[in-house]
């Protein structure tokens, strides 16, 4: 991790534990969700959903950001497939993933808004940022999640690299030259 020269790694497993903990109210469509990240820059992710069944999904990441304005990951599906359903499965995997909602419904986290048009899905993050400490805690009056920025994911075998930026204002500055003098 060296966020101070703009990338952290983010582990398969720190991911799928997020995801874990997320999806363990009974209240969600979604059941159990697993991501596994490659070198050659797709993720695989494999859901279990309460309407469908097992559903595997493989994607590129197009877009990762986060700053004041914005927080959403939008990624292109490239392959996919329903596990439990033999001739359904063929028919899911030649259908845009736009289509397959409007045939059978949304299979998102009802909380999390997400958006599907043809295979490109993205997801807003905001309403998730919104529940962490990163949102609730501040200094000298701006929230520690608005100091830092997202510009992009990558992909890696067992990880994620993403780039950021660090957003510090003029007031936290002087403070710290101030402590250092």
């Amino acid at each position: 991790m060296d966020i101070m020269n703009g990338s952290i790694s983010v582990p398969d497993s720190v991911i799928n534990d997020a995801l874990e903990h997320r999806l363990s109210k009974e209240e969600y469509n979604i059941k159990t969700m697993t991501v596994a990240s490659h070198e050659n820059g797709k993720i695989d992710i494999k859901a279990d959903t309460r309407k469908l069944g097992r559903i595997e999904f493989s994607c590129l990441i197009e877009d990762m950001v986060h700053n004041t304005d914005d927080s959403h990951l939008t990624f292109k599906v490239k392959e996919r497939a329903l596990k439990d359903h033999g001739l359904a499965s063929w028919f899911f995997s030649r259908m845009s993933l736009s289509m397959v909602q409007d045939l059978f419904g949304k299979i998102e986290v009802e909380d999390i808004p997400t958006t599907i048009k043809g295979n490109r899905v993205t997801v807003d993050l905001k309403p998730v940022l919104e529940n962490t400490e990163l949102a609730t805690t501040e200094l000298r009056g701006h929230r520690l999640l608005d100091l830092f920025r997202v510009e992009s994911a990558t992909p890696h075998e067992g990880y994620i690299t993403v780039q950021t930026k660090v957003d510090v204002p003029d007031d936290i500055k002087e403070m710290a030259l101030n402590v250092l003098r």
